[in-house]
């Protein structure tokens, strides 16, 4: 990318995104891989939040742009851009707001696996933020699909 044209379409938005959302992921697990943090948080929420870090935003903010990008190629239509840029952000403050705040209950000792909490341990405020960025990424998903359906019959040729 260094010295070309960057044209910012949402395959490079999510490419880019990928980089970002990567970036973090390595670093959250540089923080795991001491020993003593490890200790203290190898069960908790934020080994949960690291996980999706890798897994959503490495594996599918790159699968999001191969797809925006070969789409076209596919299937002859182009996907709108307009609904792509819309997927694009709306999944990008999504799972922030999912993950990053996920972290926090992580640090204050809220262990994973578990159903069911004890309610005023002071991880409902934070569960609440993650539920809403898991919707914020539900609408993003949706935006995907009808992007998908609209462009397979009324895209640009």
């Amino acid at each position: 990318m260094w010295g070309g044209k960057i044209h910012y379409a949402v395959p490079m938005m999510f490419a880019l995104g990928f980089l970002f959302q990567f970036l973090i992921a390595g670093l959250t697990g540089i923080m795991l891989s001491a020993a003593p943090f490890n200790w203290q948080l190898g069960g908790s929420y934020f080994v949960v939040a690291h996980f999706h870090y890798v897994i959503v935003g490495g594996i599918l903010f790159s699968l999001f742009a191969a797809f925006y990008y070969w789409y076209p190629k596919m299937t002859g239509r182009l996907l709108d851009e307009t609904l792509g840029k819309w997927h694009f952000w709306l999944f990008a403050i999504g799972f922030h707001v999912t993950f990053d705040i996920m972290h926090i209950p992580g640090i204050m000792g809220m262990p994973r696996r578990i159903y069911t909490y004890e309610p005023a341990r002071g991880w409902d405020q934070w569960n609440m933020i993650v539920s809403i960025g898991a919707v914020i990424q539900t609408v993003a998903i949706s935006c995907f699909v009808v992007n998908l359906i609209w462009s397979y019959f009324r895209g640009q040729i």
